[in-house]
């Protein structure tokens, strides 16, 4: 049975729109203003509001909105706003607060069936792909995870455990060998964490819109700056910073800083994991009419049109043969960002003589 909150400060229109919500089965709960609503949305957690623009004061059900919205628990309740005045600038604004639909009054009854049972199917299909989304997603996480940690986990065990049984006879050379075979599969384990993790995140952001509207709004202003350090990081620890070549111009970039960082040290670390040392990775980012775009170009051993074509989650290139480490979740995380963001990913390869990785994103709005 479905539970739905009714706020409005006219008690006959909440005694008739209960009476006829409860004909249909519904669970119904009353408030009489904007703060009994709160109360009740936050203790109750309804499946669905109805509430009137204005109860105790002007504009109370927008501000009744904004708040439950930034509120994690009741955020993703459909919010239905019913109002005598429903002109063009305040169903905007309603909209621009997050509110899921508008019913004019005076309505009719079946008007208010239609547009209650509308906003109920719309949640039930918006959560249903969440939970979808999710088993999925824990589903590979649990067949995946145990495989990949092993190989890191066992050169961190046998060289620990070969330490503690014999390092009164070992040479001070083969201990700190053995050290860095330590350090080195910490890393890669930390990065394979980091990785799911950050791929779980964006698997639960993509499945609100009002995360997606979020992310959108969200700009950096210097982003040749991040691009600059992000993709020395990598080059770095390759020792390849010579082969790096900048071409960076500012623009307005519609993402955050750390989600723009993370797709820079994912495609420059791809870029030099496939490429030989002295073949140059150029970096770009420039701007266009319509969008900010950021590239990396490579050398290397570039790939088939299949295996760009399989480019997925959990998804290694010639993991056999080039004996890459870690999940290759690197681009599919990169993919994931562009997409949330409204962008596109393109890859133009061939093999042996490089590839070019490209990220488009629409142009920001500038405040």
């Amino acid at each position: 049975m479905s539970k739905i909150l009714v706020i409005d400060d006219e008690s006959w229109l909440r005694e008739m729109i209960r009476l006829a919500l409860e004909q249909q089965g519904f669970q119904v709960l009353e408030a009489m203003d904007s703060v009994g609503g709160l109360t009740q949305a936050r203790d109750h957690l309804p499946d669905l509001i109805l509430c009137d623009v204005n109860m105790d004061r002007a504009g109370a059900g927008y501000s009744m909105l904004a708040k439950l919205r930034e509120n994690a628990t009741t955020a993703a309740i459909p919010f239905i706003l019913m109002t005598g005045l429903a002109d063009a600038a305040g169903m905007r604004h309603g909209m621009e607060l997050g509110a899921d639909d508008y019913l004019p009054k005076p309505f009719k009854v079946d008007e208010l069936f239609a547009t209650v049972n509308a906003r109920l199917r719309k949640a039930r299909t918006v959560r249903q792909e969440a939970e979808k989304k999710l088993t999925l997603l824990r589903s590979q996480i649990s067949l995946m995870l145990p495989q990949e940690m092993r190989t890191p986990l066992s050169g961190i065990i046998s060289n620990a455990e070969r330490l503690a049984e014999s390092a009164g006879s070992l040479d001070p050379r083969t201990i700190a060998e053995m050290c860095l075979e330590i350090c080195q599969s910490g890393r890669r384990l930390e990065r394979l964490i980091e990785n799911f993790l950050i791929y779980a995140q964006l698997e639960i952001v993509a499945s609100d819109p009002q995360n997606i509207s979020h992310l959108r709004g969200i700009t950096t202003s210097q982003p040749a700056e991040v691009a600059l350090a992000a993709a020395k990081l990598p080059a770095e620890k390759a020792g390849r910073l010579q082969d790096l070549v900048f071409d960076l111009a500012d623009a307005l970039l519609p993402m955050a800083e750390d989600y723009f960082r993370k797709i820079v040290g994912e495609l420059v670390q791809n870029a030099l994991r496939f490429s030989e040392a002295g073949q140059p990775v150029h970096v770009r980012l420039q701007a266009t009419r319509d969008n900010v775009e950021f590239a990396v170009q490579d050398a290397g051993r570039g790939f088939s049109n299949e295996q760009i074509s399989r480019i997925g989650d959990y998804l290694q290139f010639e993991r056999r043969m080039q004996d890459a480490q870690g999940l290759g979740l690197g681009l599919a995380i990169v993919r994931k960002l562009v997409e949330l963001h409204g962008g596109e990913l393109q890859i133009h390869s061939q093999p042996s003589l490089g590839s070019t990785v490209t990220v488009k994103l629409p142009r920001a709005k500038a405040a």
